[in-house]
């Protein structure tokens, strides 16, 4: 069978407002007080049996407040032929105040509007009745019993509704700028990440190259000269760590600003990078074919285009066979800057840095945040196949503003 809806026990405040109006009333119909005189001879006995009723209402008044008003409307008409009970009139006034504040919002715009209207027959009908001005004072008990309680109602509503909203728009901001927090912060991450790759992964691959060789090389000549440049790394490396761990500390406490790194030191790059290949590994040429006295490339742009050049060529250097390692820079009127490594693709003899795959997602992460286009992959080549990396980096002012933030001296 299924089961009975269950009716939600009365609020304790429900409970004692019923109790206190029920026992008030019982002593006021005790001791013979009551507003009027009963209407066609009905017994005062009713008046009793009304209070009871609308004490029982007031246990409604929350949970179905419509119900506990229509219940007391009937109440209180009997009541009123009875003689009337003032305590009888003031739980009325409390059960229209409850359904305004407690029912739907459909309930609480209708039942103002009904109280009006019928505070307005109340003083109209009389009036036109009994030509009395007397009668006025029908409309105005009806609109202390109806209207004044339900405006209350709707006004305190009104406030509560709006204090709530206000609590949830505050919430909401809140919400936001803790994920505006997080995100800033993932995103700080993410840059120091990137950066921490770029400055050092290229001595640490030279490391970790040089170190298998210098154990795997039974020459004394070529350890020595192997044991040279892991010791030339480390100390760049290890001077690049420190120099990036005092900016993260406190930007302030650098004694001097260190360059940033821009396309005019490529030449430099690529200097240290062919120290750091193994003999007879890889020949690293530049090709620079910007032309001369073109309009300087926005900051962003050049970090990007030197760190994808740095990486590609520790890629090269980690995994690409011997042979010929071509870097070109190309710059066209009113087009992008294109940036192309070309390395040789296939197994190599001898040891090889071991790879995280990080280095190609650092990549394309600079590039989307210029709005550019980055390929990387095996492609053919007059002479085979050959590893080819391509970027392509737009010189916009969007593209330059939504860079600034990684500039890394």
């Amino acid at each position: 069978m299924p089961s009975r809806p269950h009716l939600p026990r009365p609020h304790r405040h429900d409970v004692l407002i019923a109790l206190s109006g029920l026992l008030g009333g019982a002593l006021m119909w005790a001791v013979g007080v009551h507003n009027n005189q009963s209407f066609f001879h009905t017994p005062r006995w009713l008046g009793l049996l009304a209070l009871a009723v609308i004490s029982a209402s007031e246990l409604l008044r929350r949970s179905r407040p419509l119900v506990g008003l229509g219940v007391g409307t009937a109440a209180i008409s009997a009541d009123v032929l009875s003689g009337g009970l003032a305590v009888t009139f003031l739980m009325y006034t409390d059960l229209v105040y409850a359904a305004v504040m407690y029912s739907g919002p459909g309930a609480a715009r209708r039942i103002p509007r009904l109280c009006g209207l019928l505070t307005v027959l109340a003083t109209v009908v009389p009036l036109a009745v009994y030509h009395d001005p007397l009668a006025l004072l029908v409309g105005t008990f009806v609109g202390l019993l109806t209207l004044t309680p339900a405006w209350t109602g709707a006004v305190v509503r009104n406030h509560r509704e709006e204090a709530a909203a206000a609590r949830l728009e505050a919430e909401r901001v809140a919400l936001l700028a803790e994920l505006d927090r997080r995100e800033a912060v993932a995103s700080e991450r993410s840059r120091m990440a990137r950066e921490l790759h770029d400055m050092v992964a290229n001595h640490l691959s030279a490391i970790a190259i040089h170190s298998s060789a210098a154990l795997s090389l039974k020459d004394p000549a070529a350890t020595d000269e192997a044991l040279g440049v892991i010791r030339e790394n480390s100390v760049r490396g290890l001077a690049e760590m420190r120099r990036l761990i005092g900016l993260l500390r406190d930007p302030g406490e650098t004694s001097a600003p260190a360059a940033t790194s821009t396309l005019d030191a490529l030449d430099t790059l690529l200097e240290q990078a062919r120290t750091n290949a193994r003999p007879g590994g890889q020949d690293i040429v530049l090709c620079d074919e910007r032309p001369e006295g073109a309009t300087p490339l926005p900051a962003p742009v050049e970090l990007a285009a030197y760190r994808i050049v740095q990486e590609s060529l520790t890629n090269a250097l980690k995994h690409a066979a011997p042979g010929r390692v071509d870097v070109t820079l190309a710059h066209r009127a009113d087009g992008p800057l294109e940036v192309s490594v070309i390395s040789p693709y296939g197994d190599r003899e001898g040891p090889r840095a071991p790879g995280s795959g990080t280095g190609l997602i650092g990549m394309r992460e600079r590039v989307s945040l210029l709005g550019g286009t980055l390929d990387a992959g095996p492609v053919a080549g007059p002479g085979g196949t050959v590893w080819q990396v391509r970027a392509a980096l737009p010189l916009g002012d969007e593209s330059a503003q939504s860079m600034s933030a990684q500039r890394v001296p």
